[in-house]
Formats: C-alpha cells, structure tokens, sequence
C-alpha cells in the first residue's frame, strides 16, 4: 500500500540473487523473514524471526536470499504526506526508522494480531471511496501504529546496549548543530570542509564513507536537507521564496530557486501552489 502517487524509487539488481533500492518515502513492513539478510547502509539488519521492519526516506536497502513466509505487508507513504502535520514533528523521534537501530521488531502473538489489525484498518481506509476525513483518518492511525512500535522497541532494547551512530547520522547532527548556533540574519550553508573539521576527518574521507554508507555523497546528503526543510518554510504563509532561502542560508535565492526545482521537478512557487 503506497500512501503519495508522486514517489519514486531506485531499483539495481546485484550479484548473488540481490536486489538495491532507494525511495523518497518512508516503508513500514510486517513480514516474517526466514532465511536471507537485509543490509540498511552498511549495517546487515538483525530480522532473521523478525516480524516489522522500518526503513526511512532517501536511504539505501539492499536484500540477498530472502524467503519470507506467507505474504508480507508494507505500507509506503511520502515525505510530502506527512508534512505539515503533526506526525511530521512525532516521527523525529522514532529512531527504529533510523541506520543505527538494526533490529527488527519482535512481537508476541497477541501484538502481532493488533499490529495486523492497524494495518488492516489503514489499508481499509485508503481503498475506501476517500473523502474530506480520509487523510486525517490514515494520518491518526498511522500515528497510533508508530506510538505502538515506539512503546515495544523500547521494551525490547531496555536490557540492551543501544548502537553506536552511524556516520551518517553523526554528520546530520553535526550539520544541524551548526545552522542552530547561527544567527538567523547570518546564517550561511556551512561548507563540507568545516563539517568534516568538527568530525575530525577530512573532507573527502566523509564524502567517500557516506556514499559507501548510504549511496549519497555530503553535498548531496545536505542538499536532501536543505530542501527538505524548505519544503516546510514554503508551507508558511508569511514566507517569501527570498526569505526561505535567506534562512536557510543560501546568498543568492535564485540559486535555491535552482536547485529546488532540480530536486523536487517544480519551482519553490509551483510547489506552494500546489500545496495550498
């Protein structure tokens, strides 16, 4: 089930029966796998009695050798489903979408039939003659489906040591530190060579290990930030597309206005429009 008609998705066929895959939405699958392997980034994903797994946007999955049993179910919905809504906000906090955590979840039985029954609803929802209430409807119970996760993820690592970051992560935070400590009036993108300063490693070192990693390099992985975070600014009605692109640190607006449109297939006003 696939909530945003307006998504796309990557696929390469590897050696030895595999299969790499990116996509701009977020997935949430309840299978049961029983033999093979999931690789998230350069992490092998612990799902071999698993039961629901979860991947985020613009990252890198590849599989080798799966059998899972019976039919499995997942649920794809966009970055721009969510935006401008409080789930947006709630599912910053959900780390199980995140390269570090690398192990599926595991259910009881009696959690797995009410899991089942989650999604059983939302795909009810979404095949329903969709109305007015039809968005608000899914976005509740899929938020009701991630607070569940949250409250048996957290069960399940309570005896456990939590995974170290990832670099990718480590950068993301390093980048997100920087733009907070600047001052909104002075704020400039800040450049790969001074993030890869504040993570002591050079430069091309970060560059290499993040495409390794997740497929991308720094800048472009700074640019899916960027963007996403303008997609937000353009969603309030008291910002121009010259004070988005001030904010977040572009000098030349024109230049934003560019590289919106290269990333997402429509200008930075087409895109309002388009949400409102």
């Amino acid at each position: 089930m696939q909530l945003a008609s307006d998504s796309t998705t990557a696929l390469t066929y590897c050696p030895n029966d595999g299969i790499a895959f990116s996509s701009d939405c977020y997935s949430i699958s309840l299978k049961h796998i029983l033999s093979g392997e999931i690789v998230y980034g350069r992490i092998r994903y612990d799902c071999q009695s698993g039961t629901m797994i979860f991947t985020a946007p613009d990252q890198v999955i590849s599989t080798r050798g799966l059998s899972v049993k019976s039919t499995g179910k997942t649920i794809f919905f966009h970055k721009d489903f969510i935006r401008g809504t409080q789930l947006k906000d709630e599912i910053k906090k959900y780390h199980f979408f995140s390269y570090a955590i690398n192990e599926a979840l595991h259910f009881s039985l009696k959690e797995e039939v009410m899991m089942s029954r989650l999604f059983e609803q939302i795909e009810l929802e979404y095949h329903n003659n969709q109305d007015e209430f039809s968005k608000e409807l899914i976005l509740s119970q899929l938020s009701t489906l991630l607070k569940y996760a949250n409250r048996y993820y957290h069960r399940q690592f309570l005896h456990r040591k939590e995974s170290d970051s990832t670099l990718y992560e480590s950068f993301i935070e390093a980048f997100q530190k920087t733009l907070d400590v600047q001052s909104e009036v002075a704020r400039v993108i800040p450049s790969i060579e001074y993030i890869a300063d504040k993570m002591h490693v050079t430069p091309r070192y970060l560059s290499d290990a993040l495409k390794v990693e997740t497929g991308k390099t720094a800048m472009e992985h700074v640019h899916l930030y960027l963007i996403d975070q303008a997609k937000d600014l353009l969603l309030q009605p008291d910002m121009t597309v010259a004070s988005v692109a001030y904010h977040l640190g572009f000098e030349y607006p024109q230049y934003f206005a560019r590289l919106f449109k290269k990333k997402v297939g429509l200008t930075p006003t087409e895109y309002r429009n388009q949400k409102h």
